[in-house]
């Protein structure tokens, strides 16, 4: 069975533009779409779903939120501006695949190092350029996100039917368990001093990498909070010993339904009445630790330009968003949560375009989360007031969570 997100190159190194050979990306439900290999040669395995951000493909690519997932950008020219080393927001490229229509010939930007074509080439990512990348994204949202693979090269000779068994043998995205996978291993510490910040730090958090942007943890730091960026795998032990001000639960990829793990993790957090900020996979833990379930999303919400209203403000913030699954919680009013004993929970945000659960907040307890990407990496800065959100949830409940031995931690 082919492993969703493998890639394989096939017939040495290519050249992405500059040497196109026929490719094709093939659908679960037997529509294809024919162009040119981009990237490397080979096959690749995943979910296909669509990105609307006319800028930012560099920040997308490189979201560890895309992992397993082939990425059609709906703008029809991407590459113009190159890439470089300050816009990654993760170690490598994770995107399973690349669909674009009109790849960039040469970037042109002061800021660019390289082209588009030769990181993807240098990482092993196979794509497909020349294709009708609207008439993509409009099959999928008539249809549903669905598996995927691209073909290049010799492989995109093949049979459509034996590319088509290919593709159905191939694993799904529900029930995929993989912030484990794109995780650090090793846990490390973002100090405010790094980022602008004059003086002591202010705050202190334990921040568990579920595929965190590396945009997240700038974001706290420049505001004083010195963050320790633990792996998916932590324990409350190992949250205990950074003597923390706040927890926080990043992005991340897969299905929040495998989740168990930072669950109870987070259970632990919550009973230990320690403040709590979730984003994108984070808020799906939180639902799930409060009680409520989870759903997969027809065709999900990705890209920089998604409305969202905060139901306390009234306000409507234009934000980037990248996620396929969703919190199964109630729209109106306050509502006891299935865990009865963290107390009453409201939906704080949704979506104006569908009206998806973007945001929970606690009532009885110091925790709130968001469905979306407050760090805007690419996107708007609407959200950015949800980090000054936490710092403000902290410093109220400072008295309560500040003990001898956190303080002594800290030291």
């Amino acid at each position: 069975m082919p492993e969703a997100g493998t890639a394989a190159a096939a017939g040495g190194p290519a050249q992405g533009t500059r040497t196109r050979q026929p490719a094709v990306l093939v659908l679960e439900d037997g529509t294809t779409f024919r162009g040119h290999s981009y990237g490397v040669v080979g096959t690749t395995f995943g979910e296909a779903v669509f990105a609307t951000g006319m800028t930012g493909y560099q920040e997308t690519i490189t979201d560890p939120s895309y992992a397993r997932q082939i990425v059609v950008q709906t703008a029809p020219h991407i590459g113009n501006t190159g890439v470089n080393s300050e816009d990654a927001e993760s170690r490598r490229i994770w995107v399973a695949g690349y669909v674009v229509r009109d790849p960039a010939r040469r970037p042109s930007n002061w800021r660019s190092e390289r082209s588009l074509d030769e990181e993807l080439e240098a990482q092993g990512i196979v794509g497909i350029q020349g294709v009708d990348t609207r008439a993509i994204t409009r099959h999928l949202r008539e249809h549903k996100t669905m598996r995927a693979a691209i073909f290049s090269g010799d492989a995109a000779r093949r049979p459509d039917q034996e590319l088509l068994e290919d593709v159905r043998a191939s694993a799904p995205m529900e029930g995929a368990r993989l912030a484990e996978e794109v995780s650090v291993d090793t846990a490390y510490t973002v100090e405010p001093a790094e980022h602008g910040w004059e003086g002591e730090p202010r705050f202190t958090i334990a921040a568990i990498d579920l595929g965190i942007k590396a945009m997240t943890p700038h974001r706290f730091a420049e505001r004083g909070v010195r963050v320790h960026v633990l792996p998916a795998t932590a324990t409350i032990e190992d949250v205990r010993a950074v003597g923390p001000d706040g927890f926080f639960m990043s992005n991340g990829p897969g299905d929040p339904a495998t989740a168990d793990a930072q669950v109870r993790l987070l259970r632990s957090v919550l009973d230990e009445k320690l403040p709590y900020f979730g984003i994108c996979f984070g808020n799906q833990i939180l639902g799930r630790a409060l009680g409520f379930g989870t759903y997969k999303l027809r065709y999900g919400h990705r890209g920089i330009n998604q409305p969202v209203m905060d139901r306390r403000t009234g306000k409507v913030e234009i934000t980037s968003q990248n996620h396929g699954f969703a919190v199964d919680a109630p729209l109106e009013g306050a509502t006891t949560a299935p865990e009865e004993r963290y107390g009453r929970v409201e939906v704080s945000h949704i979506s104006l375009n569908d009206q998806v659960v973007e945001g929970l907040a606690c009532l009885d307890i110091p925790a709130f989360s968001v469905q979306y990407h407050p760090e805007a990496a690419a996107g708007p800065h609407d959200a950015a007031y949800l980090f000054d959100r936490f710092i403000d949830l902290m410093e109220s409940s400072s008295a309560s969570t500040k003990t001898p031995e956190t303080e002594e931690a800290k030291k």
